[in-house]
């Protein structure tokens, strides 16, 4: 198993032979309504979508997670599976074969399952994953929520974010701190790769302004388990990550 990090949410995952996209920013600027002077991001570099996927995987239909230049880089006949959202935004830009997985659902590309669990409020549900492959296993979710009825196993590497970020009186929306220690029992990853708030980004505009982060990778990293490793991914750069055992189906000892 193998993760190539895009920044921001975007990831590039490697199963086997099966080619995984996940929240795609490559090109063009991120705005919010109600425009640039409130919020804009501006990537330091345009990026070339990756060749030879297998699916296209949207956890949330906030153009974070599904910018429509980024998409319109993709072939339409690419397969698609994502949240409620996701999945209308998807179809709205013009792609052909498109599966909505709600909280609970699964989805069977090959040897890979993918399940859906209940992710961040924004303001509907979104969605995190859970992929299972005989190569490795992984939980994903972009805003560090971990619904309480995922049951525990172990798992290869989680993907969530390590710091939380926030706004005054609306509080944290990604809780990244908060979600770590969770994660980390839950799951007892080998590999946990820093997600959400990375990559070479400049963001301008009003919301910066007001903004607020708690915690770092570096303060993560010294929280975690002894045989466990952190990861804060370089932009392009291709991450092994090693198996703990062969097969998708496996408890964690008791």
């Amino acid at each position: 198993m193998h993760a190539t990090y895009f920044g921001a949410n975007g990831w590039l995952l490697e199963l086997g032979d099966l080619r995984v996209l996940v929240d795609p920013w490559l090109t063009g600027p991120l705005q919010f309504p109600p425009g640039p002077w409130f919020f804009q991001g501006e990537l330091a570099e345009s990026r070339p979508a990756p060749a030879d996927l297998d699916l296209l995987l949207l956890t949330q239909g906030l153009d974070d997670h599904c910018h429509p230049a980024s998409l319109a880089l993709l072939p339409m006949t690419l397969p698609v599976v994502a949240s409620a959202s996701g999945a209308a935004k998807a179809r709205q830009l013009g792609f052909q074969h498109v599966s909505t997985l709600a909280p609970g659902q699964q989805h069977q590309l090959g040897e890979l399952s993918i399940t859906a669990t209940a992710g961040a409020p924004v303001p509907q549900v979104e969605n995190g994953y859970l992929l299972e492959h005989p190569c490795g296993s992984l939980y994903l979710e972009p805003h560090g929520y971990l619904p309480a009825n995922l049951p525990g196993r172990r798992l290869d590497a989680v993907i969530t974010p390590v710091v939380d970020l926030g706004l005054p009186l609306a509080g944290a929306f990604v809780r990244g701190t908060q979600v770590l220690p969770e994660l980390l029992e839950r799951f007892q990853p080998h590999t946990v790769l820093a997600s959400t708030a990375g990559g070479d980004v400049r963001f301008s505009g009003l919301l910066t302004q007001v903004l607020w982060q708690k915690g770092s990778t570096a303060t993560a990293a010294t929280g975690l388990p002894e045989g466990c490793r952190l990861i804060d991914p370089v932009v392009g750069e291709r991450y092994a990550i090693a198996a703990h055992h062969p097969g998708p189906q496996h408890s964690a000892p008791g």
